[in-house]
């Protein structure tokens, strides 16, 4: 099968985010293969990997008395406190041992500023702050965009968002996905990235070239 012209970035699929890390996503193990499929078929691929240094100021251990799940306000407004994870060097910033990483031309590493958190691939949660996966694209000519990986109702969804924001065509292959779905997380994710422009589509579509 021809590689794909579009991008392809698949979204912190780390080992804090599937079953047994800090932050899990349930079904975490179960996209990798599907990921890994479509990493094979892309002529640009990118991995996002956050990569926090200890103490970073989203953590609830850097707040006492404040609990995980919990917030406060940072310089750039309101934060979530996480528990610690995806610490840089630790076996939780690493790549799921399973995940394709060889076909992957470049990776975006967010969240490393100690006083900012970063959910999405192009911006940091200043939403100023820019990555440079933007300019990364447009460099190399690549309007469309395919996004997979964790998780689909935070990190998925504010680079899909901030994609569309500046102007490049998304789809997100939902099978190649997983979300946390906490309170009604996922179905308000999908409603405002389809009011957004963001095409949902599966791997089967994208791999047979429907999409």
């Amino acid at each position: 099968m021809s590689k794909f012209p579009a991008m392809l970035v698949a979204v912190d699929v780390q080992n804090d985010f599937c079953p047994g890390g800090a932050l899990p996503v349930q079904t975490g193990n179960d996209i990798v293969p599907v990921v890994n499929k479509l990493i094979q078929n892309f002529s640009h691929t990118v991995l996002t990997q956050e990569w926090h240094p200890a103490g970073h100021l989203a953590f609830a251990s850097s707040h006492p008395g404040k609990h995980s799940f919990g917030s406060t306000e940072l310089s750039y407004g309101h934060q979530v406190l996480w528990p610690d994870h995806c610490v840089q060097g630790t076996k939780g910033a690493e790549f799921h041992p399973d995940l394709l990483v060889t076909n992957c031309e470049t990776i975006i590493r967010t969240g490393f500023r100690r006083t900012t958190d970063s959910y999405s691939a192009f911006f940091e949660n200043d939403k100023s702050t820019p990555t440079g996966l933007g300019g990364y694209m447009r460099e190399r000519n690549v309007k469309t965009l395919y996004l997979c990986g964790l998780a689909t109702d935070i990190c998925v969804l504010f680079s899909a968002l901030d994609a569309r924001k500046l102007g490049f065509r998304v789809y997100l292959v939902d099978d190649a996905c997983g979300g946390i779905d906490l309170h009604g997380s996922l179905d308000a994710a999908y409603k405002e990235m389809a009011s957004a422009g963001v095409v949902v589509t599966n791997s089967e579509k994208v791999l047979s070239g429907r999409n």
